[in-house]
């Protein structure tokens, strides 16, 4: 990932050869969950809405993060290059993919705006057009050198503070943006829900509480980007203070959790209902009916009440 180049220095052979071990487990996994996710949105037509939409350009950055990261080759220029700009570029994307579907939450059950789909231009220049002003930015003095397993490394304290700068100062901003925007929706579908309970109308309570229980999880998600760079931060602020002393097991933290966005984005975002439900609906064309027996689950979850993307929001019907 674009948070491991600047583990080598003070760690042995086999600690650079463990860190490659970690990087290469961890990225595989957010590769095979991300593509999971490209492959759905792909299969299932009923998954093209706006919403879920989002959710793929998200899992994208994430697949080809995870993709460059795994096949960067410190021991060949081109590949080594490719390894560097890429994983800086798709893994910036990735979280700010995060904060677009904040956006659209945000906009639309809080503003209660229907025009998020005319949004979409507007995104698209806003990450890509962002990750590739960072990543220019980074390369700026950088010599391309690369220790151990890892590529671009900067071994100066201007290119060190350019990494900060650039990847780990918007880093923290998108924590925070989405941390208060989905604080201000789920504190909202809160008093709507203190509102029903207050009235007769129990079509609109049963509303309100399935979504405030559906959207109650998105309060957690700033969280996986949380965990997923802490210690890389750390990491990254330790290196610049003691550039010559590198600890093994926080390098191994910082690989691992960084590696491992990827898969956490696809099971939080883009695992939901509507996802299962239609590979449930797939699966039972083909699915023998003794073999449901063992699994009961599979039919009883076409009908459970729907839990889109952005639940609430129900884009397509405001059109």
């Amino acid at each position: 990932m674009a948070a491991t180049g600047q583990v080598a220095g003070g760690l042995t052979a086999y600690d650079r050869r463990v860190l490659t071990a970690v990087n290469a487990g961890a990225a595989s996994l957010s590769f095979v969950g991300s593509g999971f996710i490209v492959l759905c949105y792909a299969l299932f037509k009923e998954l093209r809405k706006f919403s879920f939409k989002l959710v793929f350009y998200l899992a994208l950055s994430d697949m080809l993060c995870s993709f460059f990261s795994m096949v960067g080759d410190p021991s060949r220029g081109f590949f080594c290059y490719s390894h560097g700009y890429s994983t800086h570029f798709f893994c910036v994307a990735s979280f700010l993919w995060t904060t677009t579907i904040a956006f659209t939450l945000h906009r639309t059950v809080v503003k209660h705006k229907t025009d998020v789909e005319d949004l979409e231009a507007m995104f698209h220049l806003y990450v890509w057009g962002t990750s590739l002003v960072v990543t220019v930015v980074r390369s700026i003095g950088n010599n391309h050198s690369h220790l151990g397993t890892w590529c671009w490394s900067q071994s100066g304290r201007t290119g060190k503070a350019l990494h900060f700068v650039t990847f780990y100062m918007p880093l923290w901003g998108a924590i925070l943006y989405n941390g208060f925007t989905y604080f201000q929706v789920i504190r909202m579908l809160n008093n709507a829900r203190r509102m029903a309970g207050s009235i007769s109308d129990h079509a609109y309570q049963s509303d309100a509480r399935a979504e405030t229980k559906a959207l109650n999880r998105w309060g957690y998600y700033p969280l996986i980007l949380i965990g997923s760079w802490a210690f890389g931060t750390i990491n990254r602020i330790h290196d610049f203070i003691e550039p010559d002393h590198k600890i093994f097991w926080l390098s191994v933290l910082d690989v691992g959790t960084a590696s491992l966005m990827g898969l956490f984005n696809s099971i939080a975002y883009g695992l939901n209902s509507s996802v299962r439900r239609a590979i449930h609906e797939r699966l039972d064309l083909f699915w023998p009916d003794r073999l449901q027996r063992w699994f009961p689950n599979s039919s009883r979850l076409r009908n459970q009440h729907e839990e889109s993307e952005l639940v609430s929001l129900k884009i397509q019907d405001q059109h």
